[in-house]
C-alpha cells in the first residue's frame, strides 16, 4: 500500500480550505484540491505548485451526485486509498436570519450544502477511508453550530440568529456524534472543528486570517487521536 498520506479537501480554492491544503501539503501529504469551478481551482494547485507543494485539482460539486461519484473514482483509481477528508466547503446566504424572518429557499440551500451534500461526499469516500491505515474525517464547524451557545444570552454567538446557517452546522455536528460512533471500531477518527472567526469571502469580516483558522483543523487531519469532539481554539465547544 501507498504509505503517502492522501487528503481531499471540498471547498480548497479560496478561504480557509485554501490554507488548510496549504498546511496539509507543507506537512508532507499529498493534497486534492477540491473546487467546484475548475478554473478556479486550477488557478489555487498553481499557486500553491509554485510554492513546491504537492497539490492537485479535483472539480466536485458537493451537491451534484454525478460529481462526487466522478470525484471519488479519480480517488480510488489513482490512489487506492483517502487518508483525510475535510469537510470544509460550505455557503452563507445573506437572505438567511432569525426564525421568523428568513428566506426559506435560503435555508433550504443552505441545509442541502452544509450538511446533506457533506454527507453525500462522506458517503462516497467512506471506502477510500477505511483501505487507509489510520484515516482522518474534520467536518469545518461553527460555534454557530452549537445549541448551547444558541441558547446562552452571555455567549457572544447568541445574537447571532441565522437559522438555515447555525442550523447546518449543528445537523454537522450530529453528523460528526453518530458517525464517529459508527467507526468506533475502525481507525477512523471524525471530529467537528470551529476555526473561529476567520475573515474570509463567505463571511466579510472576522477577528483571525484564514492560515489561523486552518491551523486546528488541520492539526486533527494530521494526528489527533480522539473521535467525536467539537472543539475550538479555546478548547472544547458544548454541543
Amino acid at each position: 500500500m501507498n504509505e503517502q498520506r492522501i487528503a481531499l479537501v471540498t471547498g480548497a480554492n479560496k478561504g480557509i480550505g485554501f490554507e488548510i491544503a496549504r498546511q496539509l501539503a507543507q506537512a508532507g501529504v499529498i493534497v486534492i484540491l477540491g473546487a467546484r469551478e475548475k478554473e478556479r481551482g486550477n488557478a489555487a494547485v498553481k499557486a500553491l505548485k509554485a510554492e513546491g507543494l504537492s497539490v492537485q485539482q479535483c472539480e466536485i460539486d458537493i451537491t451534484q451526485e454525478d460529481s462526487i461519484a466522478a470525484a471519488t473514482s479519480t480517488i480510488k483509481t489513482e490512489f487506492g486509498k483517502l487518508d483525510i477528508l475535510v469537510n470544509n466547503a460550505g455557503i452563507f446566504d445573506p437572505t438567511d436570519g432569525p426564525p421568523g424572518k428568513a428566506a426559506i429557499d435560503a435555508v433550504r440551500q443552505v441545509m442541502e450544502t452544509n450538511f446533506i451534500a457533506t454527507l453525500a461526499v462522506t458517503q462516497a469516500m467512506l471506502p477510500l477511508l477505511r483501505a487507509a491505515a489510520k484515516a482522518r474525517i474534520v467536518n469545518v464547524s461553527s460555534s454557530l453550530g452549537s445549541l448551547t451557545l444558541n441558547g446562552d444570552p452571555t455567549s457572544t454567538y447568541y445574537s447571532s440568529q441565522f437559522i438555515g446557517y447555525n442550523a447546518s452546522k449543528a445537523a454537522l455536528n450530529m453528523l460528526t456524534v453518530q458517525l464517529s460512533e459508527e467507526l468506533k471500531d475502525t481507525g477512523i477518527t471524525v471530529n467537528s472543528i470551529s476555526p473561529g472567526f476567520v475573515k474570509t469571502d463567505l463571511t466579510g469580516y472576522g477577528t483571525i486570517t484564514p492560515a489561523e483558522g486552518a491551523e486546528l483543523p488541520v492539526q486533527y487531519a494530521l494526528g489527533e487521536t480522539e473521535s467525536g469532539l467539537f472543539v475550538e481554539s479555546g478548547g472544547r465547544t458544548p454541543w
